[in-house]
């Protein structure tokens, strides 16, 4: 099926609706790259023009890789709840952004209508808004998750404690832990990228974060970000696994590149679920995404970037995450080029990820060849938090020196929390209280951290 759209007296013609929500994607490097991108602007307000007109409808109707192609496909298509849609099922792209920026969309509402909503009717949306309304909408959005604390509450912004280190150091990655813990981070996750996906080693790092959190009975939960193969594999070997990891993708082929498929993704999951190792919750994955990982592996099937994105959520989602985060700009300027493209696109990937009920956070972050800076990094901070980001990187000087990259620090997580009265996840922060670290009445570190935590480690 083919769109229109007329500007001054000029007919511009999108052959299919892939062609439509690449074009009227905001400018990007990435679909520059892939040749999708529009060629002007006047073309790109063209296509956001006949995007805001297609209905909702269309999208169940029309998929933009084949269903018989692609599992993620029928994953949305098989998985999409018409009774959630039916109360928006009437609208165009253009009339459902005018409805969740209204005041009738509240958070109950938008909580009811979400399994209704496709990732590509998301991303559509998303195509359609300015910064301020992909921030004012995923506000309303509320998305709560648990495993040993409670992550994704209102007026609660959440940290990853990541400790990595270039060669796996058991006493590197500690000192940065109890560096992390002592500022207040390490709630939503301690977090380790290991540097070899070697099973002694992911399993000397389980064992070694598990002792910690035993011995000062912390509210939190671990994780080594291994290969999910290599995680399920020491699942069965009675390793202490509290999340498992995976990076994901939204097309078939993305996530065959990464070694994994929707079947290997359950079998992991339900390993995960008969540890039984939540204290008051079940949700046990933790993914990660990335806008132009499709790309980067030659699997986007023609899809612009950010709808590939937006398709990687429906995957999320299907497994009930504790957490999932964008990697915004990690894979470098090809794909996302500057600050100004990668505060868009971390923009747009939380509100999507939110509308689609996700407990979505973001890796604020950039590659060291990104016309990128620290100041853009503080900029969409600050605006994710005001969004409700469910939580953010603690980085030990907001420099990973095993990944080579910039994302944010725990004292950027303090800035956060405390010029907009943010707290962390209510266990944690009452253990930080028990501790000394935290000032229970002022949500404040105490002027001299506590030194039981630096006892005996």
């Amino acid at each position: 099926m083919a769109y229109r759209s007329t500007i001054q007296g000029i007919v511009y013609t999108f052959p299919s609706l892939a062609t439509l929500l690449a074009k009227a994607s905001p400018l990007r490097s990435g679909d520059v790259l892939a040749g999708l991108a529009a060629d002007t602007y006047m073309e790109r307000v063209a296509a956001q023009m006949a995007l805001a007109d297609v209905p909702l409808k269309t999208f169940l109707a029309e998929a933009v890789i084949p269903y018989e192609k692609d599992e993620v496909t029928r994953l949305i298509m098989d998985g999409h709840d018409a009774a959630a849609f039916a109360p928006v099922s009437h609208l165009t792209a253009g009339g459902l952004r005018d409805w969740l920026l209204s005041a009738e969309a509240s958070t109950t509402t938008i909580q009811a209508i979400s399994p209704g909503i496709t990732p590509e009717m998301a991303a559509a949306v998303s195509k359609l808004m300015r910064n301020q309304d992909l921030i004012a909408v995923a506000k309303k959005c509320s998305v709560v998750t648990k495993f040993r604390n409670t992550i994704g509450l209102g007026g609660r912004l959440s940290t990853r404690l990541q400790p990595n280190h270039p060669t796996d150091d058991p006493k590197g990655i500690a000192a940065s832990m109890v560096d992390g813990l002592l500022y207040g981070s390490g709630d939503a996750v301690i977090g380790i990228n290991p540097a070899t996906d070697d099973p002694e080693a992911v399993a000397t790092l389980l064992y070694m974060i598990d002792e910690l959190r035993e011995n000062y009975q912390i509210p939190t939960q671990s994780c080594v970000l291994s290969h999910v193969t290599t995680t399920i594999g020491l699942i069965n070997q009675g390793v202490p696994v509290d999340l498992v990891f995976q990076s994901i993708g939204g097309t078939q082929k993305t996530n065959s590149s990464f070694g994994i498929s929707l079947s290997l993704l359950q079998e992991a999951y339900q390993a995960a679920l008969s540890l039984n190792r939540g204290t008051i919750g079940n949700n046990v994955m933790y993914f990660e995404t990335g806008q132009g990982n499709a790309l980067s592996a030659n699997a986007h099937e023609g899809i612009d970037q950010q709808t590939c994105e937006a398709r990687a959520y429906a995957v999320a989602k299907k497994f009930n995450p504790l957490l999932v985060n964008t990697v915004v700009g990690f894979i470098g300027p090809e794909y996302l080029f500057d600050g100004k493209q990668i505060i868009r696109a971390a923009l747009e990937d939380h509100f999507c990820a939110k509308l689609l009920g996700l407990p979505m956070g973001v890796d604020i972050c950039y590659t060291n060849h990104a016309e990128a800076d620290q100041d853009d990094m503080d900029n969409l901070l600050t605006l994710l938090a005001v969004a409700g980001c469910t939580f953010i990187m603690g980085v030990p000087g907001a420099d990973d020196i095993m990944l080579n990259y910039q994302s944010t620090s725990f004292h950027d997580a303090l800035y956060a929390r405390n010029i907009l009265g943010l707290r962390p996840a209510p266990e944690f922060e009452q253990w930080l209280v028990r501790q000394g670290i935290m000032d229970g009445e002022s949500n404040l570190l105490t002027v001299a951290p506590s030194h039981r935590l630096l006892k005996n480690v």
